[in-house]
């Protein structure tokens, strides 16, 4: 549902009306529109323009309803409910209509369905199949006439497949407040077009693929890396490795006929096995590392803040794991760069340690491991092609796939993922906690940090102060969120790993830290704008952001389609499971995760932001006032994008 029409809704909610729709008598509050009456009541009207998470179009004209009273059809999805009305959605008059509508859209469609990633899953091919569309009375084009945009690490165009339905353009500006595309040209010769029409290497775009999301047709898609991962699985001189990141393996599913909200972890472990990867490792486990390190990091930098009295100290810290909200940081807020948290994501640190402390375990030089990432998120395929992810000495991750490829693969090797026997992670790096796993859902992230910070501080367990240590007031999907926590009087001692950081609590007892989160880049500026002004959340000590709504269970890389209802039933699912890990007595607190503790002892020896984990686990940008596109990733401009402090 749009913002408009919420608004309208919520406004008169109190004043009913009843209408009817096919004979069916609806009763809706005032300012509802037709369309969204039609769905509440689970009366079908097709479309291709509208999305519940954008404003109403009217573009596709495939929802017309002949309304009682109106001389000519109007559009469903713009047309709100002001008084009693009897609406007609099934007349020949519409069937006609709306069977020509597609006739003429595919007119203008080149692509061969078989070859389409969207095939099976394309909505202009649904409608054509629903409307009765069994040949092109208006001609169909067989060669075409614009060429791919390729020039993008994440993103491909392909405009011949555009229906000018305008979803990435409203995605792009209302939810991210990007602003990427837009409408060009006039009637015949209209059509959807980037900044200055340039490829979306060069247009500042961050990569996070919500257009790709809400894209009826093919004309969005990620760029596809799997024959490359198949090539390397079948080359008996390369030892293939994958970790899996929490929000696809809740998600999945839905690419094999699921109902969202289904986990299919432990499932997915089997189906990449016999996909031909050597080894299965969880994202969790460097989830807990990041937690480690940016906690201990936050620790370090209030420390200095407000004992030491160090002016110079960037707070808020924001979160740095999503590198999508990074580009849009360098992009357009480059002055504030120092306040991103200097741990590198999740997937990152992985890479790091996957081609320096696995390789040397077990013998394998880091030049014959493939690492691949599953991850919920296009962004990701830029971030593991920026010249500062090279710290193992090669790239660090040498693919970052989406769910949707994965998905790909696992029925090219024919398998049915939902009849697979579970089979758990592999060692080392296949013992995480809960804290990784709700780094999948918005506030994700903030919620493992705090369960971390308060037990380091207090000495208390964070159940002692929060029922099950679920800390409810960082969850949620409002956009921008506030929180305070209190620290006690009475601290407890620094713990061993850390106690090269700060000597003592004392400075925290009776403190509050106050901490933000927000989800949806169009949120994160209102943030900023905020620290800005001197607002709350400029009094805050640790903010975090995800450029996804609802964080990365809605990233660029989920299955399609993704509406609010389906990223709350993914939440649910991620919660479930983190609550599965108490319930089994694993740990669900990023600092209890034994496979941490471990490779502290043995490789990590200086502890978190130690010498050799700051070499490997963290990165500065200071790209001041330069755009890091793709199109300049490992040039000259970016050549010196990493500072590290030594």
């Amino acid at each position: 549902m749009s913002g408009k029409t919420k608004t309208a809704t919520k406004t008169a909610k109190t004043e009913m009306i009843t209408i009817t729709i096919d004979g069916k008598e609806i009763t809706v509050p005032r300012g509802t529109t037709i369309l969204e009456a039609a769905r509440q009541n689970n009366v079908h009207i097709p479309t291709l323009c509208h999305h519940e998470d954008l404003t109403p179009f009217g573009g596709c004209r495939l929802c017309i309803v002949e309304v009682e009273g109106q001389r000519v059809p109007v559009s469903s999805c713009t047309f709100p409910v002001t008084a009693p009305v009897n609406v007609e959605s099934t007349s020949d008059r519409i069937r006609r209509s709306r069977r020509h509508t597609v006739e003429l859209l595919l007119s203008e469609h080149c692509g061969d369905c078989y070859s389409c990633l969207r095939n099976g899953n394309c909505e202009l091919q649904t409608l054509a199949q629903e409307c009765g569309v069994r040949d092109y009375p208006f001609g169909h084009p067989t060669e075409k006439t614009c060429s791919l945009d390729l020039s993008g690490t994440s993103l491909v165009r392909d405009m011949d497949k555009c229906i000018q339905c305008g979803r990435c353009i409203r995605t792009c500006e209302e939810l991210q407040g990007i602003g990427r595309f837009k409408f060009s040209g006039r009637g015949y010769n209209k059509t959807v077009s980037t900044y200055l029409d340039r490829g979306l290497a060069e247009v500042a775009c961050i990569n996070c693929g919500q257009c790709i999301t809400r894209c009826p047709t093919g004309a969005l898609t990620e760029r596809d890396d799997t024959p490359e991962i198949w090539a390397a699985i079948e080359d008996p001189e390369k030892h293939v490795v994958i970790q899996t990141a929490p929000s696809p393996r809740v998600a999945i599913g839905e690419e094999f006929g699921l109902e969202a909200g289904n986990a299919m972890t432990w499932q997915l472990n089997t189906a990449l096995r016999r996909c031909g990867f050597d080894k299965v490792f969880d994202t969790n486990f460097s989830a807990d590392l990041t937690i480690i390190e940016e906690g201990t990091e936050l620790i370090t930098r209030l420390y200095k803040a407000l004992v030491e009295k160090d002016a110079t100290v960037a707070l808020p810290q924001f979160t740095s794991c999503c590198p999508g909200w990074v580009k849009f940081m360098e992009h357009e807020h480059p002055d504030m760069l120092p306040h991103l948290s200097t741990a590198k994501s999740p997937q990152q640190m992985f890479g790091s340690v996957i081609k320096t402390w696995y390789a040397d375990l077990n013998g394998i030089k880091p030049e014959n491991i493939v690492s691949v990432s599953l991850m919920p998120c296009t962004a990701k395929k830029f971030e593991c092609s920026r010249p500062e992810m090279t710290d193992s000495g090669h790239k660090d991750v040498d693919y970052s796939v989406t769910t949707r490829e994965i998905a790909r693969m696992i029925k090219q090797a024919g398998m049915n993922l939902p009849e697979l026997a579970p089979s758990e992670f592999d060692d080392p790096f296949g013992t995480a906690t809960g804290s990784g796993i709700i780094f999948g859902a918005t506030g994700g992230v903030m919620e493992a940090a705090l369960r971390s910070v308060i037990e380091f501080v207090t000495g208390l367990k964070v159940e002692d102060l929060y029922e099950h240590a679920d800390i409810i007031p960082v969850r949620g999907f409002e956009g921008c969120r506030y929180a305070e926590i209190k620290i006690p009087e009475t601290v407890g001692p620094v713990p061993e790993l850390i106690q090269h950081l700060v000597p003592n609590w004392d400075w925290l007892k009776g403190q509050t830290v106050k901490v933000g989160i927000a989800h949806g880049i169009d949120n994160a500026r209102k943030i900023i704008k905020d620290i800005a002004a001197g607002g709350k959340f400029s009094e805050c000590h640790f903010i975090e952001i995800m450029a996804c709504p609802g964080g990365c269970l809605s990233g660029g890389g989920m299955p399609i389609p993704t509406t609010q209802e389906i990223r709350e039933a993914r939440a649910k699912a991620i919660y479930e499971e983190d609550k599965q890990y108490g319930e089994t007595g694993r740990a669900r607190k990023s600092h209890e995760n034994p496979a941490i503790a471990k490779i502290y002892k043995e490789f990590l020896t200086e502890g978190p932001c130690g010498h050799k984990s700051h070499d490997l686990l963290h990165v500065e940008y200071t790209q001041r006032g330069k755009f890091m596109t793709d199109a300049t990733t490992g040039g000259e401009d970016v050549k010196n994008g990493k500072d590290k402090t030594k």
